[in-house]
């Protein structure tokens, strides 16, 4: 077999197996699914979600985005206007507009529902024994900060939707990423892309099934997620490997134009829900900046390579 060819072939294997490996341990490691949260193991996981959003951070300001407006201004030089972010911005406001939607939508049917149903009778409580028991302000607190408890609907529809578009955002990039390598026509080059992409899909797939987990994904549901993403970048090497056999300018400047929009989207998903998710809470606020500044070096490094 032809060097590129092994090359190719190996990372797309290579690929498959360690992203199932990555994004299914989360979902089936009893650590993570503990039900009685204590400190320690809160902590952890809120170093976990800090990292995790450094990754995202770095991914999307040094590989997704660098690499889509790089693309496109190669593509379209000959064009005097910031076309890369022009459809970037395209991609952010397309996800804002479905996102506005869907939740109206949402919005408009419970108050439909709502609207046809009887008002439920108050049920007559019996008065509380504040002798009996009463709680500590940290108790009070403690049952305001636990996240199972006291949450509206409405967060949850954001939660599942935003997963779901940061699954499908991080997808399309998985399929370039492929694409990316499956296009080399130089070995050396092909073989160190596809070092930093294994490097890269690794941390990535396991921070994307930690957000869904987070997000109250089911158990299937996450399963069938990470075992589609797995998919998208053997996938997109299998097409760079058909592209290089015909390969056109028409077929460069649609997969430039693509990677823009994916881009947008990431940009989307990474500022206006991971990274406020990890900020606007005052546990460990140092601690935290500390760990997504790590995730974020992580993919500064990789990126001197990819």
């Amino acid at each position: 077999m032809d060097p590129l060819l092994a090359v190719k072939v190996g990372c797309l294997v290579a690929l498959l197996f360690i992203t199932l490996i990555c994004g299914l341990a989360p979902a089936f490691a009893s650590w993570f699914l503990k039900s009685s949260v204590k400190d320690n193991y809160k902590l952890v996981v809120c170093l976990i979600s800090s990292f995790a959003a450094g990754i995202f951070l770095g991914a999307c300001l040094l590989h997704v985005v660098a690499d889509s407006l790089s693309d496109i201004a190669a593509e379209l030089s000959y064009i005097n206007y910031p076309m890369g972010e022009l459809i970037l911005s395209l991609g952010f406001f397309l996800v804002l507009l479905i996102e506005r939607i869907v939740l109206q939508f949402c919005h408009n049917q419970q108050n439909a529902s709502q609207d046809g149903l009887p008002l439920p009778e108050t049920p007559t409580l019996p008065e509380p024994d504040y002798e009996e028991k009463q709680e500590t302000p940290a108790e009070i607190d403690a049952s305001v900060a636990e996240p199972h408890n006291h949450i509206h609907p409405n967060v949850y529809i954001h939660a599942s939707f935003r997963s779901l578009i940061l699954f499908c955002s991080l997808s399309i990039h998985s399929v370039f990423e492929g694409l990316t390598i499956g296009l080399q026509s130089n070995y050396s080059s092909a073989l160190q892309i596809a070092i930093a992409v294994l490097i890269h899909k690794g941390i990535i797939v396991f921070s994307l099934s930690l957000k869904l987990l987070q997000s109250m994904t089911r158990r299937a549901w996450l399963v069938v997620y990470i075992v589609l993403f797995s998919f998208m970048s053997p996938v997109g090497i299998m097409i760079g490997i058909i592209v290089t056999l015909n390969k056109s300018s028409i077929v460069t400047l649609v997969q430039a134009i693509l990677e823009g929009i994916a881009s947008g989207t990431f940009v989307y998903v990474t500022f206006l829900e991971i990274l406020p998710q990890e900020l606007n809470t005052s546990e460990k606020p140092l601690l935290k900046v500390l760990f997504i500044v790590i995730g974020f070096t992580i993919m500064a490094v990789i990126a001197i390579w990819a």
